[in-house]
């Protein structure tokens, strides 16, 4: 933001008090808060959200003598974007907006950098007439700037031709690796990275086929084809993944797993690299772990109501197991970093195995599976129960002696965390008894369960509709038993499930959203949110347990308890506009 004078930030203050946005003493409060901090007060009050960033940015540019402009929801043309490079409009935070009386309008965050204003004029080579913008607003722009690919792979195919005739010579490995190095093939995965990165992609694919090498990136959840390469550069782009991964570059014939970081969007990015041999040559999988835009609060990641309550119960008792399922990449490591989070203090020693560390938490003591040294699953279980641990988290429980360990470290006054593969809830259960853990132990030690997908979220820039009849019918048969049925009950189920301003049951209509399909916002959604089913485990449900009852029987008795499941809890998100009927049922379809 802006640098004020001493006297336009007194003018701030008694604009901010007259347009209604901040009390004159909670004012008075921050401004304590910024002498004492050296922050200054209005990054102060945009950094505690006491006044939105939209609203004090145009307070700021009107104290300052500049125009504002609101760009949270603008589009550029892409021809705009090229008169001023990425990287100097990064640099900046300053993006082009279009030609205003000849000269170029300019929105910058620090509008009143005179320095910045010249360099910009200079480096588009026109004049300019700067407005200001918001931190937001700017970035939803930058996000605009678009990706060539191309440019970084077209250098890269001429150069695989020297790479590739070296190799044939018989030359070592390092001077492969040196060429490979220095070739525009590491400018070419740069870019296809970077756009990874931008596009909040949480995965690439590298797949070979007969003549060509095709590039997918999986964006919430849903894998898109973004270009496809001439054959010619897949070996010398698989190895400079493998030599910055510190993989074999001369294996072929057997799967690999690596991982590095890279800094790419102004962001520190992990990746965690899977190479194996294919029939066309070798897939390579980029998993993308971004450590800058991660929320681990339970309530903005969808748990809600119910489940909420039932899940906080289950992680403030002394001991036990609190346990997540669902396939890969549905988000129960994150479960289980925020129910970290939820618990976290100076009075507990909170210990993880994990394979990998994808998330690193201050004050968790974290360790990292390494089997190539013996350090698995269980070996690493035996020594945390040695280390005074309150609670310990578990990434995965994959074979019997892990699952043994993990019930006696619950058996023992210890609180544990761990996760397992399975359709549902109530499957994990099963799974456990199939994996040899003696059913009265399962009962005694089991807390809670939460089973859980990830759907799509409904962009902001949406459009409200009404339901057809064959949405309407599949709402009501689906939650028509969980919504309230008159005007009375409606704040109070509302309440109770967690989301706000529940329609009546049994209606002809229902209001629901879909978003508006754009380059930034692909089929009109941005970001992912969960579908939760919590499970309680109860004495009727350790009883079932006990006899070696079903899944389905496990899960009609506690549905039957007030458990709402993985589908309804879409549905009733569709109906409050976090995500569409579509989204769900392609996620949860089979779901009950």
């Amino acid at each position: 933001m802006s640098i004020l004078t001493d006297e336009n930030q007194k003018k701030l203050e008694a604009l901010l008090i007259k347009e209604g946005l901040i009390k004159a003493d909670v004012l008075t409060k921050y401004r304590k808060q910024a002498v004492q901090s050296g922050k200054p007060l209005f990054s102060l009050l945009a950094e505690q959200k006491v006044v939105g960033d939209e609203p004090l940015t145009r307070c700021i540019a009107q104290v300052s003598g500049i125009p504002y402009v609101d760009l949270t929801n603008a589009q550029i043309d892409q021809a705009v974007l090229d008169l001023l490079p990425r990287d100097a409009a990064e640099r900046f935070m300053a993006v082009p907006l279009g030609e205003v009386q000849n000269r170029l309008a300019v929105a910058m965050l620090d509008a009143n950098n005179v320095q910045a204003v010249d360099y910009l004029a200079n480096r588009i080579g026109h004049p300019i007439k700067v407005y200001m913008a918001s931190e937001a607003g700017i970035s939803h722009v930058l996000d605009q700037y678009r990706t060539n690919l191309a440019e970084g792979v077209s250098a890269a195919i001429a150069s695989t031709q020297q790479t590739e005739e070296v190799a044939k010579t018989g030359a070592v490995a390092a001077d492969i690796k040196t060429i490979v190095q220095d070739s525009p093939i590491s400018r070419a995965l740069s870019t296809i990275l970077e756009y990874a990165v931008r596009a909040r992609a949480s995965d690439v694919h590298i797949e070979p086929l007969e003549s060509s090498l095709k590039i997918r990136c999986r964006i919430d959840g849903v894998l898109r084809e973004i270009m496809q390469l001439p054959k010619s550069i897949e070996p010398a782009l698989i190895s400079r993944i493998k030599i910055l991964s510190n993989l074999k570059i001369d294996e072929h014939r057997i799967p690999q797993d690596g991982q590095f970081a890279v800094h790419v969007a102004n962001k520190d990015v992990d990746l965690r690299i899977a190479i194996s041999p294919v029939v066309w040559g070798e897939q390579v999988v980029i998993r993308l772990l971004d450590k800058t835009g991660t929320n681990f609060r339970l309530e903005e990641m969808g748990y809600a109501g119910r489940a909420l309550r039932m899940i906080r119960r289950g992680i403030r008792r002394p001991n036990g197991m609190v346990l997540t399922s669902g396939p890969t990449s549905s988000g129960k490591s994150t479960s289980l970093y925020a129910l970290i989070q939820e618990i976290k203090s100076d009075q507990v020693n909170i210990v993880t195995l994990e394979d990998p560390v994808e998330y690193k938490i201050l004050g968790v003591n974290q360790i990292q599976v390494n089997p190539d040294v013996g350090l698995t699953f269980s070996s690493g279980l035996r020594s945390i129960l040695r280390q005074d641990p309150n609670i310990i988290m578990v990434g995965e429980i994959r074979d019997r002696e892990t699952a043994d360990l993990a019930v006696q470290a619950a058996l023992t006054g210890h609180l544990v965390f761990s996760t397992l593969h399975t359709n549902s809830a109530a499957g994990i259960l099963p799974r456990l008894l199939d994996m040899g853990v003696e059913p009265f132990l399962i009962a005694s030690t089991v807390n809670v369960i939460i089973g859980q997908r990830l759907v799509r979220r409904v962009a902001e820039d949406r459009q409200i509709y009404k339901s057809t009849p064959l949405e309407t019918q599949s709402i009501n048969d689906t939650i028509g038993r969980l919504l309230p049925k008159t005007r009375e009950e409606q704040r109070a189920v509302s309440a109770d499930l967690g989301y706000k301003d529940l329609p009546l049951a049994g209606q002809k209509a229902y209001t629901l959203v879909r978003g508006k399909d754009t380059p930034q916002t692909p089929g009109g959604y941005k970001g992912r949110v969960g579908l939760y089913e919590v499970m309680e485990v109860t004495e009727q449900i350790q009883e079932l347990i006990i006899k070696r009852t079903t899944s389905s029987e496990i899960q009609r008795m506690a549905t039957a308890q007030g458990m709402v499941t993985m589908r309804e809890d879409g549905y009733l998100k569709a109906l409050t506009g976090l995500t569409t009927i579509e989204e769900v049922n392609r996620v949860a379809a089979n779901m009950a």
